[in-house]
């Protein structure tokens, strides 16, 4: 199959991808259309159907669908419009093709995780990481596999895991630059910060907000599971979890970015500030990835400006 990642403009497309959304929408004319977002593991893509009459068929969100298009640019992304559209047959698809997946290989990610966690010195939260990440086995296999996100960062399968790991490492990296840092209270927060997200997001496919996610966020969620393991540990002190509880409610750093508390303590500013810069440099990288040459790719909502790749 041609991945979409591989598409250029001007490419006629005869394939099957996907259907991570479809939205039924008008015109300023008031004709009715198609927007849909088409995904395989390479990335996902804009399609629109401006035609519904003869030779679109039923679908739905979530189908792998056959589509005929042509890619066209569009406020410097590239989009696909469609003119024949069905739903896959048994046997056209391969639906490992479809689900993003992380470029690092998932078993090594997890086991530098677990070597972070056999370097803690303070027993209590070396315990704690033990019960949460080797221990129970049900978590860690969905933390291993699931996305950090739905579309802004690291939105693919092993997303959270790499994102995680790249926390714990400049985390790592701060605490041996600046000595008034805890390291394993950094590190053990760096590696839950996001532990929530198992439950703000569902799996794949879907790979979409529950009503968890929406009505509580994984800030709130992850201190509740960090809360509950918590307490099954006897004589966890209260003082440590009421600081890493903090780090956790603190790591987006600002009230306006989600965070129900500001960082007041020397690893709550670190955590949210290496989140920060994971987060946007993994952004402008995907951004980047299907980017040909230093053209201007048009505004970007995260850093409110417009972006474009160094000149090498």
């Amino acid at each position: 199959m041609k991945y979409l990642d591989l598409l250029k403009e001007g490419d006629r497309v005869s394939e099957v991808y996907l259907c991570k959304s479809k939205q039924q929408l008008k015109t300023k004319a008031g004709k009715s259309y198609y927007s849909l977002v088409l995904q395989d593991k390479s990335g996902m893509i804009d399609g629109k159907i401006w035609e519904l009459g003869s030779g679109i068929d039923h679908f739905d969100s979530l189908d792998y669908i056959m589509i005929d298009g042509d890619v066209t640019s569009f406020q410097g992304g590239l989009q696909l419009n469609i003119r024949r559209v069905r739903c896959a047959g048994e046997g056209e698809y391969i639906p490992a093709d479809y689900l993003p997946v992380s470029s690092r290989d998932i078993k090594v990610m997890y086991t530098e995780l677990i070597e972070y966690i056999k370097s803690f010195t303070n027993p209590h939260l070396k315990k704690l990481a033990t019960a949460i990440f080797i221990e129970d086995k049900v978590l860690a296999k969905t933390f291993a596999n699931h996305s950090a996100a739905k579309s802004v960062h690291h939105g693919f399968v092993g997303g959270l895991l790499e994102h995680t790991l790249g926390i714990v490492e400049l985390c790592d990296f701060l605490s041996s630059k600046y000595t008034l840092l805890n390291r394993d209270l950094l590190l053990c927060a760096a590696m839950l910060h996001d532990i929530g997200k198992i439950k703000e997001l569902s799996a794949f496919p879907e790979n979409d907000y529950t009503d968890a996610g929406q009505l509580l966020g994984h800030i709130m969620i992850g201190t509740e599971i960090i809360n509950d393991k918590i307490r099954d540990i006897k004589e966890f002190p209260e003082v440590l979890s009421l600081e890493l509880k903090h780090c956790i409610l603190a790591h987006h750093g600002e009230l306006e970015y989600g965070s129900p508390k500001k960082p007041a303590l020397a690893e709550a500013v670190a955590l949210s500030m290496a989140d920060n810069l994971d987060a946007k440099l993994e952004t402008l990288k995907e951004c980047f990835a299907n980017a040909e040459g230093t053209e201007w790719l048009g505004y970007n909502r995260l850093f409110e400006s417009n972006i474009r790749k160094t000149t090498m």
